[in-house]
């Protein structure tokens, strides 16, 4: 699944630890997730991603 968690987490000037932190969810699977390592994901892990970073889960998760 194509996201946007890095390009996000990076513009908000987070770390993955920070967005562990904050999010709640392993640093590994938003690594993970960043380097397309893993396209599976629940939707409450993509709900406490999304609310970290203050924004939608479509425009973190659904994207072209």
């Amino acid at each position: 699944m194509k996201n946007r968690v890095k390009e996000e987490r990076e513009l908000q000037g987070m770390s993955q630890e920070e967005l562990s932190k904050k999010s709640t969810v392993s640093r590994t699977i938003i690594s993970e997730l960043e380097t397309g390592k893993t396209d599976v994901i629940t939707n409450i892990t993509m709900e406490k991603i999304a609310e970290a970073l203050n924004k939608k889960i479509t425009d973190i998760f659904f994207t072209e």
